[in-house]
């Protein structure tokens, strides 16, 4: 495989990033994982750290290069961190359940599966044309499909924040999956939050992934969506990946993976939090490294326990 990937993320005007995201590979397949905690529950950068590492754990168990069956994967996966952050909290004894919405994309022989709960979103693109976007999990996007609300109202309703679906709430998500897509070199694979694509709208997002390498257009983007959000904004993050890349990107931004030995894989999916968010007055998260190093370990004893018992993952 061939491939340029990069990720970056922005507190916003918030206390704390709730945003998660992260890539691992193996010679032959990709994860793209990205996560937004809800700040309406409590604790939903662990909700979103709890998703991260439970999929992630899944993938590098299971990609012996490649994952057998993608779309039962990402459905199993992501029930099985929706288990997870039930068991967090009842573990921690705490009030309510965190939750999250969650984004993730398998790429392998040439073609990416993906699903989502909630209203993290994903972007085909090639050329500057935006072949498919997910559909937020909404009351809004509701609307629109029953044809109570015009499109045009996207950015300005007031249901636009309000889902129906993500992982921790009390019934079981809703995965749902893409369609098999075929990839051609330099199309483009966008995770984002509604951080991003709350403030731009989707044409210039897909304009400037077409007129810049991503290295360059995600920290151009997400400093616009900063900057237009002001200082109330919400976190914002993105991670883009461009398939066996074109003639404007430098070879030293390329991965090659033919030359990997099978079995390894690389990831930036390696801890629920990270070390560095701090807020506005520099205050850390709510978790010390302790409590988070105790929370992995949980995740990952869980899920080695089903895979033995149950044959499941």
């Amino acid at each position: 495989m061939r491939f340029s990937v990069y990720q970056e993320s922005h507190i916003g005007g918030r206390k704390v990033n709730q945003d998660r995201m992260g890539y691992s590979f193996t010679r032959d397949a990709i994860l793209l994982l990205l996560a937004d905690g809800m700040g309406g529950h409590i604790m939903g950068e662990m909700a979103a750290a709890i998703a991260m590492q439970t999929v992630g754990s899944l993938f590098q168990q299971q990609a012996q290069p490649t994952i057998a069956r993608p779309e039962r994967f990402l459905e199993d996966s992501f029930l099985a961190a929706h288990q997870e952050i039930h068991r967090y909290r009842t573990m921690n004894n705490l009030p309510e359940t965190p939750r999250t919405t969650i984004v993730a994309c398998i790429i392998q022989h040439g073609h990416a599966y993906w699903a989502h709960c909630g209203d993290s979103r994903l972007y085909w693109i090639r050329q500057g044309q935006i072949l498919l976007r997910t559909k937020d999990h909404s009351r809004l996007e509701t609307l629109i499909a029953q044809g109570k609300v015009d499109p045009s109202e996207r950015h300005t309703h007031p249901d636009r924040n309000k889902l129906f679906n993500c992982l921790g709430a009390p019934n079981s998500p809703i995965v749902e999956l893409s369609r098999r897509a075929a990839l051609q070199p330099g199309d483009l694979i966008l995770l984002c939050s509604d951080g991003l694509w709350s403030t731009l709208p989707d044409h210039l997002v897909a304009q400037r992934l077409q007129e810049h390498t991503i290295v360059r257009a995600i920290p151009e983007l997400i400093r616009t969506a900063v900057s237009i959000a002001g200082k109330n904004g919400d976190n914002t993050t993105a991670l883009a990946m461009m398939w066996e890349g074109d003639d404007r990107l430098d070879e030293s931004s390329v991965i090659t993976t033919n030359t990997l030995p099978i079995g390894s894989i690389t990831t930036t999916i390696q801890a629920p939090l990270d070390p560095d968010v701090l807020g506005e007055q520099g205050e850390q998260d709510v978790f010390n490294d302790a409590e988070i190093e105790k929370a992995i370990a949980e995740i990952r004893n869980a899920i080695h326990k089903s895979s033995k018992l149950t044959g499941k993952f």
